[in-house]
């Protein structure tokens, strides 16, 4: 799990373009909050290392789940309004958050 949120953190970073795309347009300082949302993975994920910082890590990439959500959103409307084909994908995404705060979750119990 930490693994996944370091490089999808890196990612921000690497291709910043692909995630401006799926900024709710009601949102400030899109670019600055892909670094913000970056960076929170990156150490969120590296805090999943030691077991003393892994419920509170868990606990954070949670509420970054919940923070990133209506990106999600976004990137569903934009597919279904531009009759995408890989609207499936987009839509798929949606419950995924479910699994993915899941998953955190039971990381809030091992110490």
């Amino acid at each position: 799990m930490a693994l996944l949120y370091v490089v999808a953190g890196i990612n921000h970073f690497l291709n910043p373009a692909v995630y401006k795309r799926i900024m709710p347009p009601y949102l400030p300082y899109p670019v600055a909050l892909i670094y913000l949302s970056g960076i929170c993975e990156i150490g969120f994920g590296l805090l999943l290392l030691p077991s003393v910082t892994r419920p509170v890590a868990a606990w954070l990439l949670i509420a970054l789940l919940v923070a990133v959500f209506p990106a999600n959103v976004q990137m569903a409307l934009n597919y279904w309004r531009a009759h995408h084909p890989y609207l499936w994908l987009a839509v798929l995404r949606l419950p995924l958050q479910l699994v993915l705060i899941a998953w955190a979750w039971w990381y809030t119990k091992i110490p």
